[in-house]
């Protein structure tokens, strides 16, 4: 949900004003911004010098990119094909945190094989927490943001009616039905007595649904909803992989549950794009509660304290090099957060989310192979 978007900037002119904002997001593709010392204005199109932040409301449909139409990024080409635009509403570019994180839970079970069959359970696994229950997360967010992204970004599928509702509905109800019947599957194939796989999906996506849904809608507070995301892309596909391999400890529970603040930390970065459509829905995210300043510290200091406390519990539990090497992949990130996202959180989220989190997701791994010796 989360939260992993491309920018899209753009100027909106009227007879009294010209709006512009950097508007950013959490994956790959380059950032693009413009400068206050230089706007290309036609005159036909405007007769006021007043600059408003705002965000961007026409889709660079002739300059889009068709793999950002397929990821669900911004940048996208207008599409008609359904089935792209369903693909698109499932937002795959937000599918690999979820499969990063079976991978670390079935590492920290200390049971995993390289045979056949562990793989292949994996990867069922795989296909549950990311095309499955991710896809039915990023529907659901999308439908019930319908009205915010009417603001930030209207042509958007859903939106500009490029989809219809019932063809939402369905597709919500598909994968969500999908992704349950794969946990299901999976506690059989390893011979639980209690579906525990099961289970934790099932919590998984109420937890989804309370985040975007009325009237609970944990998103409209930026702690409880960036904390929520962070636990449903960290802890969660980490309790499945190592539910399926091993056993879920409490020990185990408590840490990821800490790791997950750092989860809170990166989706702080995806607030700072939506700050004029959160504040127009009444959305209280922590850039528009506590101002850009603020959130942009409280965003570091939530991923760095939360890994520096990680290390400390590693080191005090005798796993010294494990907790040498974590420290070891905070300093890059430390020094990339200086040098980019503190600087501009909307110039260089992109860069430094590109250049930061490669060591932010191998601290993770690096402290799931610690826990399974």
């Amino acid at each position: 949900m989360a939260s992993l978007l491309n920018t899209v900037s753009s100027l909106n002119f009227s007879n009294r004003e010209l709006h512009h904002l950097h508007n950013s997001s959490l994956v790959k593709p380059p950032s693009l911004s413009f400068s206050r010392r230089k706007f290309v204005i036609r005159a036909a199109e405007t007769d006021t010098n007043e600059v408003k932040a705002e965000v961007p409301n026409v889709a660079p449909s002739a300059s889009g990119s068709n793999v950002n139409q397929l990821l669900g990024i911004k940048g996208a080409a207008q599409e008609t094909n359904k089935w792209k635009i369903r693909l698109q509403l499932m937002k795959p570019v937000t599918w690999p945190p979820l499969v990063w994180g079976v991978v670390c839970g079935a590492a920290a079970s200390g049971n995993f094989h390289w045979s056949v069959e562990d793989v292949a359970k994996s990867i069922v696994c795989m296909m549950m927490s990311g095309p499955f229950l991710t896809g039915y997360t990023q529907t659901i967010n999308d439908w019930y943001d319908r009205d915010i992204d009417a603001i930030n970004e209207p042509y958007r599928p859903i939106p500009s009616g490029a989809i219809s509702e019932n063809e939402v509905i369905t597709q919500v109800w598909v994968l969500l039905l999908g992704g349950l019947g794969l946990a299901g599957l999976l506690d059989v194939w390893a011979g639980h007595s209690f579906p525990t796989v099961f289970y934790l999906a099932l919590g998984g996506s109420l937890l989804s649904y309370i985040y975007s849904a009325p009237p609970l809608k944990l998103k409209q507070n930026g702690w409880v909803g960036n904390f929520a995301l962070g636990a449903s892309y960290i802890s969660l596909p980490w309790w499945a992989g190592q539910s399926l391999f091993g056993t879920l400890t409490p020990d185990v529970v408590v840490l990821t549950l800490l790791y997950s603040i750092a989860g809170l930390g990166i989706a702080i970065i995806n607030d700072f794009k939506s700050i004029e459509g959160d504040r127009a829905m009444g959305l209280q995210s922590l850039p528009v509660a506590f101002g850009v300043d603020a959130a942009k510290w409280i965003c570091v200091g939530a991923i760095d304290i939360t890994q520096l406390s990680v290390a400390a519990y590693l080191l005090a539990s005798g796993k010294q090099y494990y907790a040498l090497a974590l420290l070891g992949l905070i300093i890059p990130q430390v020094v990339f957060q200086f040098q980019y996202f503190l600087k501009d959180p909307f110039k260089y989220d992109v860069k430094y989310q590109a250049s930061a989190q490669p060591f932010l997701v191998l601290g993770i791994l690096v402290t799931a192979l610690a826990t399974s010796h």
